[in-house]
């Protein structure tokens, strides 16, 4: 039982015992009271009077005895009448509020009567309901308040933790996390092994006067690792660890993000040397200036005091801030300024040998047949992540295991890279002239990528449904592409026509199918790319769009630059339409036999298509 539980079962002991003391006194009360009255003990019968009627009784002589309670508030009379049958009972009757002539005229009828007190109460009961009640109450509250704190760093939701900081604290991490365990990215590891030795031998860098720097800011697209290098260093550095996200700074009461990041330099600045990660950093770290009110939002006011806390006037020694973000562009300039941010870091997609490298670390721990190619497995993900590649050999796990194998073959891995980049696999379709259809859109595409030099290689063609598409055509380059050349570019638009023209050239124009909307969209975008942003048109080297695709202010005289787009647009893309349909039709005999060989096993491999293509076209050698 956690701390968190226990102090949740003492604060639910002491108001149940206020409620129990409180409600207990009430009881002990109420039965002393009944049993001092006779007819309690003599089980007389408790019939009621009005005070009139009893005046009335007083007044003929039937009233023989009162007995006076509550400080004659009530009173229990004696009386026998013709009306009751001349039997004496005793009646229970409510005497007003100014009825104090009662007793005056008790003694003119000359009437026995005789006055209660009110029973006294013991000295327990007395203490209970007057001061042990407030002192727990006040004892609760007490409590209450002083472990605040401890219920916000559990991940409570105490209203008085609200200015404590929600990072969880580790003074020893151990997050099974090492620098053995990261691959693909080198150039960041060997930043961030530079720091650690910082931490563990600080004099060989003091020696030459080096300071360790304050920040370091990882940057990179999501699954890249950067959240799994802060677990590294975390674990390597061996010092108090402080994580939390960004989001976790900003809320909507005012004060409260500023006053929850004093409190984490504080906290850190006790624990020196340190170190304090913030995941996610571009929701607190976000461009000053575009907030509501003016620039004065609660988000501000906690970038704000971030600055100020990494390099203020007051400087916090020994504290090193680990910050990751994917969205670098959109941060302050004062948080990425030497003295924060001394250091950013790029954590890129990894290249071939870094996804190799990264496959191994994941491999580690699973059986793989001996027919299982990591080489191969690398060379058919470019543009994967570190966590794309993890999930790939994760699924294809959990394929063997669907299968009922103790080891994972290479028809696991190969289904998962499928799952992945297309989706979970369909039924399959039925002998149709849709499939038929589909299955020339698929091998146009694949023979227009074959013919053409600078396009990538065939990877596989397959009928088989997945996602929203009906059938897929694969490609796979031979090497990263870092940069892409004109031709490259063409030669995409080209084999992304392909399954179009073919469609029109084999089933005519009235045929052409909604199944190509999504290559048009592709088309349309990358010879839009070329028109605006690399300068590869008629209108020459000038950047007319921004990455956002924003437009750019070119004055006055360019008026009528938006035409002159999109004329260059249609100009590519119609070129390269008459290119793919001049392919098709040089090709049409290995285009209807790769059809039908498509038809009948329903998927080709890359080999498969090259060797039936290659015994009626001279392919060209792909650089």
């Amino acid at each position: 039982m956690d701390r968190n539980t226990i102090q949740k079962i003492l604060i639910g002991i002491v108001l149940a015992a206020c409620i129990f003391i409180g409600l207990k006194s009430f009881n002990v009360l109420d039965v002393e009271n009944t049993q001092t009255r006779p007819e309690a003990t003599n089980n007389i019968s408790s019939s009621r009077m009005t005070y009139g009627r009893f005046l009335e009784y007083l007044e003929m002589g039937w009233v023989k005895q009162v007995d006076l309670y509550d400080n004659n508030r009530n009173a229990i009379v004696q009386a026998s009448s013709p009306e009751l049958g001349n039997r004496p009972q005793s009646i229970r009757v409510e005497i007003p509020v100014g009825a104090g002539q009662l007793i005056q005229k008790l003694k003119e009828y000359d009437i026995n009567f005789d006055a209660h007190p009110a029973p006294r109460k013991s000295i327990f009961i007395t203490i209970a309901s007057n001061l042990l009640l407030p002192v727990l109450f006040i004892a609760g509250l007490f409590f209450f308040f002083q472990n605040s704190d401890n219920f916000g760093s559990n991940g409570g939701n105490s209203p008085m933790s609200l200015g404590k900081s929600p990072a969880r604290f580790d003074e020893r991490p151990a997050t099974g996390i090492s620098f053995n365990d990261i691959a693909g990215i080198d150039e960041a590891k060997a930043e961030f092994e530079e720091i650690v030795s910082f931490l563990k031998e600080p004099e060989r860098y003091t020696l030459v006067g080096a300071k360790i720097p304050k920040g370091v800011l990882l940057v990179g697209p999501p699954g890249t690792g950067k959240t799994l290098l802060a677990k590294a260093i975390a674990s390597e550095a061996n010092v108090p660890f402080y994580s939390v996200a960004g989001s976790e700074f900003v809320e909507m009461f005012i004060g409260i993000g500023a006053a929850r990041i004093r409190d984490l330099f504080k906290k850190a600045s006790e624990n020196t040397p340190c170190i304090v990660f913030i995941d996610e950093i571009d929701a607190v770290g976000r461009e000053r200036g575009a907030g509501i009110g003016g620039g004065n939002d609660e988000r501000e006011q906690t970038l704000n005091q971030l600055l100020t806390e990494m390099d203020g006037f007051k400087e916090n020694k020994g504290v090193i801030v680990v910050g990751a973000t994917n969205r670098v562009d959109i941060l302050d300039a004062a948080l990425l300024r030497p003295g924060r941010f001394d250091r950013q870091i790029t954590v890129g997609l990894p290249d071939r040998l870094g996804r190799i490298g990264i496959l191994k670390v994941h491999a580690k721990n699973k059986p793989l047949d001996e027919d299982v190619s990591l080489v191969q497995l690398a060379n058919r993900t470019p543009g994967f992540s570190g966590a794309d590649l993890a999930n790939l050999l994760n699924e294809a796990a959990i394929l063997a295991t669907r299968y009922n194998k103790e080891t994972i073959s290479k028809k696991e891995v190969n289904e998962a890279v499928d799952r992945i980049i297309g989706g979970i696999a369909g039924a399959t379709m039925e002998d149709s002239k849709n499939k038929k259809l589909i299955a020339y859109h698929e091998v146009g595409h694949a023979i227009v990528g074959s013919v053409l030099e600078h396009h990538d290689n065939v990877e596989k063609i397959t009928l088989v449904p997945r996602g929203g598409a009906k059938g897929l055509t694969w490609f796979a380059p031979e090497e990263d592409q870092g940069l892409v050349s004109r031709s490259q570019l063409i030669a995409r638009i080209i084999g992304t026509l392909g399954g179009r023209v073919a469609e029109q050239i084999v089933f005519g124009e009235p045929e052409i199918t909604t199944g190509a909307s999504n290559d048009l969209q592709q088309v349309t975008n990358i010879a839009r790319q070329m028109v605006t942003r690399f300068g590869m048109s008629n209108i020459g080297p000038i950047a007319l769009e921004d990455s956002n695709n924003e437009q750019m202010f070119l004055g006055g005289e360019n008026e009528g630059i938006s035409d002159r787009i999109d004329m260059e647009v249609c100009n590519i893309v119609n070129h390269c339409e008459e290119v793919a349909k001049e392919i098709i039709l040089n090709n049409r005999v290995v285009i209807d036999l790769a059809v039908e060989k498509l038809l009948d096993a329903e998927t080709l491999s890359g080999e498969e298509f090259r060797e039936l293509v290659s015994s009626y076209t001279v392919l060209p050698s792909k650089k």
